[in-house]
C-alpha cells in the first residue's frame, strides 16, 4: 500500500480535491468583487470566516472517525471500525442542524459579531443566512471525504469535491450575472456545491463497495470523543481560519476600514487556495501514516514522512516567489474597480502573507504526524497556539507597533515559532520522529 505510486496517487488526488474546495470560496470572491466591487468583496470575507467553523467541524469528525476506522481495520476489528463511522455520522448531522437553525434564527447577530459595520451588514446576513441553510450538507461532504480515502477510494473523494467546486463556479457566473441575485446567489451556487458533492459520494454506497456501514452503537460522549481525537489538529487547523478572519477583519477595520478588509480578502482567498494543497498534502498522507502505524511498522512511517516534508518544503519555496513576482496581476484579477489604496495593501499583504507557506507544510505533516501516533495532546496544543492564541497575540501586538505591515507578518512569524516548538516537542517526547 504504501510504495511510491501509491504516494503519489493518494497526494494528488487529494491536493485536487482540497483545491476544488478552495475553489469554491475563490469562485465567491471573483464573481463578487466584479458585481459588488470593495464593499461587497468586504462583506463576503466576514462573513465567510463561519466556514472555519463548519469545516473544522466537519474534519473534526472525518478525520478523526476515519483515522479510526482505518486503524480498526488493519487489525481485523471491522464493526468496531464501523461503529466510528457510525458516531461520526450521527454527530455530523447533529452539528449540521444546529447551523441550520442558527442561520434561519440569527444570520443578522452573527454577523455583527463578525465585525460587519452598518455598510455592509445586510450584505453578510444575506451571505450567512443562504450558506448557513446548507451547513449540514458541508459537514457531511467533509466526513464523506475523508472515510472514502480511508476506503480506498482517493478517486472517489476528488471527483466528490471536483465535482461540487465546478457546479460552484458555473452557479456563480449563472446566478450573479445573468439572473442579477447578486451576493444572495452566489452563497446559493457555494450552498449547492457539497449537495451535488455529496450526490457523487453516494455512487460509492450504491456500487456496495463501501467497507464502513451504520450499526447498532451507543452513543456515548467519552466514545465519540476518543473518536474524533485523531482530528483535533485538523479541526483547529480549520477554525483558526475563522478566528484569524475573524481577529484581522477587526484589527484592519480600525486600521484602513472597509477597503483593507476587501484587501485582506484578496489575500486570504488566494492563501487559501494554496493553504488547501498543503492540507491535501497531509490529509492524503493521513491514510498511509495510519495504517502505517497500525501495522507497526516504524521505518515506513519515518520514509513516508521524509516525502512529505520535502514536497511540502519544495511547493512552499515557490509560493514564496510566486507571490513576490506576480503580485500586481493576482491582485488586479480581483481589482475590478482599479481602486489604488486596495492594489496597494494588497499587494503588500500578498508579498508579507505568503512568506508563512515556507513553514505551512512542514507544521501540518507535524500534526498529521502527532495525531496518528497518537499524540492528538500534544498536537492540539501546537494547533491552538498556531491557530488561536499565537496568531491573535502576534496580530495585535504587532499591528500596533507597525500598523498594517506587523498584521501581515504575524502569520509568517507564527508559522515559524509554531515550527520550532513544535520539533523541539516531538524530538523529547515521540518516539515516531519526523524525519528531516
Amino acid at each position: 500500500m504504501n510504495s511510491n505510486r501509491t504516494f503519489a496517487r493518494y497526494i494528488s488526488l487529494s491536493i485536487l480535491g482540497m483545491l476544488g474546495s478552495s475553489g469554491t470560496i475563490l469562485a465567491d470572491t471573483f464573481f463578487v468583487s466584479h458585481r459588488l466591487g470593495a464593499d461587497g468583496l468586504a462583506a463576503l470575507n466576514i462573513a465567510i470566516s463561519v466556514f472555519g467553523l463548519i469545516n473544522g467541524l466537519g474534519m473534526l469528525l472525518g478525520v478523526g472517525g476515519a483515522t479510526r476506522y482505518t486503524i480498526l481495520r488493519s487489525q481485523g476489528q471491522e464493526t468496531r471500525a464501523s461503529q466510528s463511522f457510525t458516531l461520526a455520522f450521527r454527530a455530523a448531522l447533529g452539528i449540521g442542524l444546529c447551523f441550520w437553525l442558527a442561520g434561519l434564527g440569527g444570520a443578522g447577530g452573527i454577523a455583527r459579531a463578525l465585525g460587519a459595520n452598518r455598510e455592509i451588514l445586510p450584505l453578510c446576513t444575506t451571505y450567512l443566512k443562504t450558506v448557513l441553510c446548507f451547513a449540514p450538507f458541508f459537514v457531511l461532504n467533509h466526513l464523506f471525504m475523508a472515510f472514502l480515502r480511508n476506503d480506498g477510494a482517493p478517486q472517489l473523494a476528488m471527483a466528490v469535491m471536483l465535482t461540487g467546486s465546478l457546479a460552484n463556479i458555473l452557479l456563480d457566473y449563472l446566478f450573479v450575472y445573468p439572473l442579477g441575485l447578486g451576493i444572495f446567489g452566489a452563497a446559493l451556487a457555494t450552498g449547492l456545491a457539497p449537495v451535488l458533492g455529496l450526490l457523487v459520494a453516494s455512487l460509492h454506497l450504491w456500487r456496495g463497495r463501501n467497507g464502513f456501514h451504520l450499526v447498532p452503537v451507543r452513543f456515548r460522549p467519552a466514545a465519540l470523543a476518543r473518536m474524533a481525537a485523531p482530528g483535533l489538529a485538523s479541526f483547529v487547523n480549520e477554525f483558526s481560519s475563522c478566528v484569524v478572519l475573524v481577529v484581522f477583519n477587526r484589527l484592519i477595520l480600525g486600521a484602513e476600514g472597509n477597503t483593507g478588509v476587501a484587501a485582506y480578502g484578496i489575500v486570504a482567498n488566494l492563501a487559501l487556495v494554496v493553504l488547501a494543497i498543503f492540507t491535501g498534502i497531509a490529509q492524503g498522507l493521513q491514510p498511509l501514516l495510519s495504517d502505517t502505524f497500525g501495522r507497526g511498522d516504524t521505518p515506513q512511517l519515518a520514509r513516508l514522512c521524509r516525502r512529505g516534508q520535502r514536497l511540502a518544503g519544495g511547493l512552499g519555496l515557490g509560493f514564496c516567489a510566486l507571490a513576490w513576482a506576480a503580485a500586481p496581476t493576482l491582485v488586479g484579477w480581483f481589482n475590478s474597480e482599479q481602486n489604488p489604496l486596495l492594489q496597494s495593501l494588497a499587494e503588500e499583504g500578498l508579498r508579507i502573507y505568503f512568506a508563512g507557506f515556507l513553514f505551512v507544510g512542514a507544521n501540518q505533516l507535524l500534526a498529521a504526524l502527532l495525531s496518528t501516533t497518537g499524540q492528538a495532546r500534544t498536537a492540539f496544543g501546537l494547533s491552538v497556539f498556531r491557530g488561536c492564541v499565537g496568531i491573535t497575540a502576534a496580530a495585535a501586538l504587532l499591528g500596533a507597533l507597525f500598523g498594517m505591515t506587523g498584521i501581515w507578518l504575524a502569520y509568517p512569524a507564527v508559522e515559524l515559532v509554531t515550527l520550532l516548538l513544535g520539533r523541539t516537542r516531538l524530538a523529547e517526547r515521540s518516539t515516531a520522529r519526523l524525519p528531516g
